[in-house]
Formats: C-alpha cells, structure tokens, sequence
C-alpha cells in the first residue's frame, strides 16, 4: 500500500484555510506575508517577531525579533544581531531570505517547564470511517537559547501531563487543556477535509501562555513522530497503527 494522504508545505496557504473558520480563527496568531509594509506593521503592534519560512520544517531558519532599549534584536539559532533602525532589520531579513517567500508572526510568550519553553504538538489522523481522532498529545521541549522547540533543533520531547504540571497547572486544569487541544485538532481536521478529502494526519503546533491560553503556529501536514519510538512507545505505536492505514510505515 502506497502513502495516500494528501501534503501541503505553503504554511501561508494553510493559515488562511485555518482563518475561514470562526471558532479557530481566535486561536491564530497574526500572521501576514513578509514584506516591507508588513514589517512594519508587525513592529509597530508587537514586541516579539517570528520571521520563518514559508515553507519550511523541522523549525529551520526561524529568526526571533525582539525590541530593545538600542532597537531590533535578531537572534538565528545561537547569533544574536542588534539592528539600530528598522531599515536596518528589514535589509538583513530581506538578504537572510535569499528571495525566498518568508511569513512573519506575532510572537507567543510559551510557558515553560524547568525553564525551558515548551509547545504542544496535537496528533491528528483521519480513520477509513472520515473520523478525525487526537491519537497522539506530546510537548517539544526547546533547547536551552534555541528560537525553534523542535526535536532536531536540539529539542526533547514529553507528556503534556508532566509539563503543564510542571508549568504549575493543577489536574483539572491539564484535563480541561487536553480536551480543547482535542476540540482544536478536530476543527481542523474537518477544515482541511473540506478543502480535500485525502488528508489523512495532521500535525498541530500548539503554543500556550503561561495563563494558558492556545495558539495554533501552525499545521504540519506530514508530521514527524519518530522521536517518540524510544522514550513514548505507547504514543508511537497508536500513531504508527493508524497511519498503516494510509500507508505510511514510519
């Protein structure tokens, strides 16, 4: 059996389908197209910038911005670059996207366990029966001084229960959160089988304030699972079961 869910890399193209829907639509952070004009309306609302690929994975060249007392701070994995003046940041991102399409997003202050930031990835797959179901809930935990949370990023991977725990949430609270990270998965599988029917998994990047409220970042629509083959075995096989449906082996 060959692999027969349906892919699309354009996050841009996918958060606008995620826009049409009313309930998800407040979860989205503001997101726009870089350019120029954006930039600065970007700047001028919000003290933190994600500047990330339009198509990218793995959390590969995502550079925060961030006002300082001498102007724009721009950190790309471990370098950390101040930029007097917004002309100034706007030709480094400019040359930094190689004429590549580039989106800008609001930034989201994570919560963090241990001191290290974290967000939540939310398993979705679509059964023979058109059934969304959450089959897997897991946290990227981001390495130390790292913008991205992914596993490739240097980042690990945990139980939602242990790091909203450890986030100081109380159990009524880590079970209300679980079921409205579920309720968001299911919206947008629904979404996306609207837009076609052979989408079969999703994978939802969920950050989430210190208050506890949700942001999606973005929807993968080839999730990778693989690091939980070690440390969460249980998780990896639920997924891996249901994706031999579609005929995906790992």
């Amino acid at each position: 059996m060959t692999y027969s869910s349906r892919s699309v890399r354009s996050k841009w193209t996918k958060t606008k389908w995620l826009r049409q829907n009313r309930t998800l639509r407040r979860h989205i952070p503001h997101t726009s197209l870089f350019t120029k004009s954006n930039l600065d309306t970007m700047l001028n609302h919000y003290r933190l910038v994600y500047f990330k690929p339009t198509g990218g994975t793995g959390g590969q060249r995502i550079v925060r911005l961030k006002k300082t007392r001498q102007g724009w701070q721009s950190k790309y994995n471990f370098t950390v670059t101040t930029h007097r003046d917004r002309q100034m940041l706007y030709r480094y991102l400019r040359s930094f996207s190689k004429g590549n399409s580039f989106l800008l997003q609001k930034g989201i202050r994570l919560a963090k366990v241990h001191g290290r930031s974290f967000d939540i990835r939310v398993m979705m797959q679509k059964t023979n029966y058109g059934n969304w179901i959450n089959s897997g809930l897991f946290t990227k935990i981001g390495h130390p001084g790292k913008v991205a949370t992914n596993y490739n990023q240097g980042g690990t991977v945990g139980t939602v229960e242990a790091a909203l725990s450890g986030a100081g949430f109380r159990r009524a609270a880590v079970r209300h959160k679980k079921a409205q990270l579920r309720q968001l998965g299911v919206a947008a599988g629904k979404v996306f089988s609207r837009k076609h029917r052979r989408f079969r998994e999703l994978g939802l990047d969920v950050a989430m304030t210190p208050k506890g409220r949700l942001w999606i970042l973005e929807v993968n629509t080839r999730p990778q699972y693989y690091p939980l083959k070690i440390s969460h075995k249980k998780i990896y096989n639920r997924i891996r079961d249901y994706a031999k449906q579609y005929g995906r082996r790992s």
